[in-house]
């Protein structure tokens, strides 16, 4: 495989005004496609097999025009103290409401009177009106959003206080500066770690070039497939993820071979075949990690993950041919001042390709390694670390495994679910209409149940006696036929609010208490049906991307320790996020720092979207840091100093790029929206945890105590196992030109005297 990258990319940097003019053309087809596309109506959030759903298309059969699945709002009035809402005045003032309310929106299927439906508290302060939809919360029309705003404000203003909830809204969050300041530290980064505008803007480039294609792409199929709009939001962030750590690798590759004073080209092409190869692989366990998504059975997630990996397969791609083609047209410019003067005092580019004297020859070379490499100059940081981790490997490992088990405690008392409109900010008006029923009517008037009766006038009152006496129950309504007369609806009110355990045990025991005929539905009884579906999927899709992964890791590195290491260690930094998520997000430490204001059970995809994403990104530390490890292993370096050699080369590379997803991760923090919030949290400090505590600390530790058994094969596997060469060994005799070799004598063996002395261990 390297040897065939290191010609594709040698291929691209010497056709690159074709390639560049291929990629830019891609991208207009693809914008262009985006453009004329008709606009996408998204499809309905289905759960295949669950009751629930069942529930719903039972409604549609047998209440035919109900729009069983259809967004519905509560626009609750309270009235100011010492009035009431049946006051005349203010009850004409509702009436008024519900008249605009029918004629707002075409989209409306029915429109409740309080007055008729009894939806007036108690002691009648407050008061709601239930607004239902023909189409679904997703498929709503601005115009129609728009109505009920405009209808709820002048009702504000006509003395009331009047607040709007429902699924009717979903408003877009508000994500506050957070992610602009994300992007602008991506860029800080890159500059300290490139020291040039060109290097660090060419990672950035490529990254939106192909965010880009992907995401027009989406848009343009969005109509034909049925996608919905979360599907290029999910596509674009795992896109800028990997399309960003992607071109940075092979940037540094390529800086690295110039530092040693080979030529442009052949630089290129190395950087490809060596660097490529961690790439291609990378991308492989990303693109598994998406696909698998399909294991839950849920058609939103399963195109979400498709689409998305659409967008990792195209970075993959521009990484192996733009990023060559464009540092063609960069040339030196990716290169700091020094490097290029010290490139200019010793040997050129022309003479080093012609003479033969490309290798190591050369007081420029020998600067400029200096520079990069840190290979005769003083030791750079990750070279320091290294060795401080092999003087003692025991201590370090126990340290890292100790410290994120500790984190990872909270995990155990992980409750999942679906947040509702409780946990919302009290600046939005869904919260506030949350707040006024929970004080009018009870919390559980935010989660009302809807108990669907397969059976006559009989079944439905049976229904009814089986569920009145059950604990955590506020009331039952009478059944509601149908027009046959064969099925009936029944609207249950928990005591508690949506979200909360005891609403969920309700939902259990419901179904326990009544027969098969009785199916329980509705947003609540959807959103538990949906949690348990994710937890029955977990251990599943958990299975097939780490079996299929560690076989993957078992190819690139012909190693069967250095996989499962990867695979262990990648578990521990998830489960560790997890609980820093449960601590902060479900048990309210630190909560008022991150700007949680009410704690709650934990989104039910979180677990699963943080392993999918996370695992993508922790693969490509894992395969760009250990590969530089197993190429100077192949090439003779003893253990202790492939752990040396990997980490000079490749620490600040993967430091950089963790920095980065960091730093884009936290902007989500500010968001508005608690999910939004909460998924920007837990994937900031898996990558935190993982990146620095597994990868560079936990991983050269478990290295170091192995020794040579760390790339132990046995045999009879190692005949099975395909051998691709993600090293570039076959470079050295294949692809380049015999004065351009290098790696093949020396790669690892620089610091040698000083590796030898920390290496006493050699097993």
């Amino acid at each position: 495989m390297a040897t065939f990258l290191y010609k594709l990319g040698r291929s691209a940097f010497r056709r690159r005004r074709l390639v560049a003019l291929l990629w830019v053309a891609l991208l207009a087809v693809a914008g262009v496609g985006a453009a004329t596309a008709p606009t996408a109506t998204s499809s309905s959030f289905s759960i295949p097999g669950t009751e629930a759903q069942r529930a719903f298309d039972l409604l549609e059969e047998r209440f035919p025009g109900g729009s069983a699945d259809g967004a519905t709002a509560r626009v609750v009035f309270k009235a100011p103290d010492g009035q009431k809402m049946t006051d005349p005045a203010n009850k004409a003032k509702v009436e008024r409401t519900v008249a605009e309310l029918k004629a707002g929106s075409k989209e409306i299927a029915q429109v409740v009177d309080p007055y008729a439906a009894q939806a007036v508290s108690k002691d009648g302060s407050t008061a709601y009106v239930s607004v239902a939809y023909k189409v679904n919360g997703m498929e709503l029309s601005d115009a129609s959003r728009d109505a009920l705003k405009e209808t709820g404000e002048k009702a504000q203003g006509q003395g009331l206080t009047v607040e709007i909830g429902g699924d009717a809204l979903q408003s877009m969050p508000e994500t506050g500066p957070g992610e602009v300041v994300g992007v602008v530290i991506a860029g800080i980064v890159l500059v300290i770690t490139f020291g040039s505008l060109v290097a660090a803007g060419l990672p950035l480039l490529t990254a939106i070039i192909g965010v880009g294609i992907g995401v027009a792409t989406i848009t343009a199929l969005a109509s034909a497939l049925d996608l919905g709009s979360t599907t290029s939001t999910l596509a674009m962030m795992i896109g800028l993820a990997v399309g960003i750590d992607y071109a940075l690798f092979i940037v540094s590759r390529y800086r690295a071979e110039r530092a040693e004073g080979r030529e442009k080209e052949e630089a290129a092409g190395r950087a490809v075949g060596t660097a490529g190869s961690a790439v291609v692989f990378a991308g492989l366990t990303v693109v598994i990690a998406l696909v698998g998504l399909a294991v839950v059975n849920i058609p939103m997630l399963t195109k979400m993950g498709i689409a998305a990996a659409g967008t990792v397969v195209i970075a993959v791609l521009i990484a192996l041919t733009l990023i060559p083609a464009l540092l063609g047209f960069a040339g030196d410019k990716v290169i700091g001042r020094k490097q290029r003067k010290a490139l200019a005092d010793g040997t050129t580019d022309d003479q080093g390709a012609d003479s033969g004297k490309g290798g190591k020859g050369g007081k420029g070379a020998k600067e400029a390694g200096k520079g990069i490499g840190g290979k005769e100059g003083k030791p750079n940081a990750g070279t320091r670390w290294a060795r401080f981790v092999l003087r003692r490997p025991l201590l370090v490992l126990l340290v890292g495994v100790l410290g994120l088990g500790a984190i990872a405690v909270p995990a155990a008392s992980l409750e999942m679910g679906l947040p509702d409109d409780g946990v919302k900010p009290t600046s939005t008006t869904e919260r506030r209409a949350y707040d006024l029923l929970s004080d009018g009517f009870g919390p559980g008037f935010n989660g009302p149940l809807l108990l669907v009766v397969d059976g006559d006038k009989a079944a439905a009152d049976q229904a009814v006696s089986a569920i009145k006496g059950l604990d955590g129950l506020a009331f039952v309504t009478p059944p509601t036929p149908n027009k046959a007369g064969d099925t009936s609806m029944i609207t249950v009110i928990p005591k508690d609010r949506p979200s909360s355990a005891a609403t969920e045990q309700l939902v259990h025991d419901i179904r326990d208490a009544t027969g098969d005929n009785v199916l329980v539905s509705g947003a609540t009884a959807m959103n538990v049906d949906f949690s348990q579906k994710m937890n029955d999927a977990l251990l599943p899709y958990l299975a097939l991307v780490v079996g299929l992964a560690f076989l993957l890791l078992m190819v690139v590195f012909r190693s069967v320790l250095v996989p499962l290491k990867a695979a262990l260690g990648f578990l521990l930094s998830v489960v560790a996020a997890l609980g820093a998520v449960v601590a902060v997000f479900q048990w309210g430490w630190l909560g008022g720092v991150f700007g949680v204001e009410q704690t709650g059970p934990i989104m039910s995809m979180m677990p699963i979207f943080m392993v999918g994403v996370v695992f993508g990104l922790a693969m490509d530390y894992e395969v760009f840091l250990v590969t530089r490890m197993r190429e100077s292993y192949v090439h003779g370096a003893r253990p202790g100093e492939a752990i040396v050699d990997g980490f000079r080369h490749g620490a600040r590379v993967v430091g950089a790029a963790a920095v980065i997803m960091i730093a884009v991760f936290s902007g989500f923090i500010g968001s508005s929206e608690q999910m939004v919030k909460m998924i920007g949290f837990g994937l900031a400090v898996a990558v935190l945890f993982d990146a620095f505590v597994v990868r560079m600390a936990i991983v050269p530790a478990v290295l170091a105590l192995l020794g040579h058994k760390a790339w132990w094969l046995p045999t009879w596997l190692g005949r099975v196992l395909p051998n691709v060469d993600v090293e570039g060994e076959g470079l050295a005799t294949n692809g380049a030109p015999a004065g351009a070799t290098h790696q093949g004598q020396g790669s690892g063996s620089g610091s040698e005297a000083t590796d030898k002395e920390l290496v006493s261990h050699r097993r």
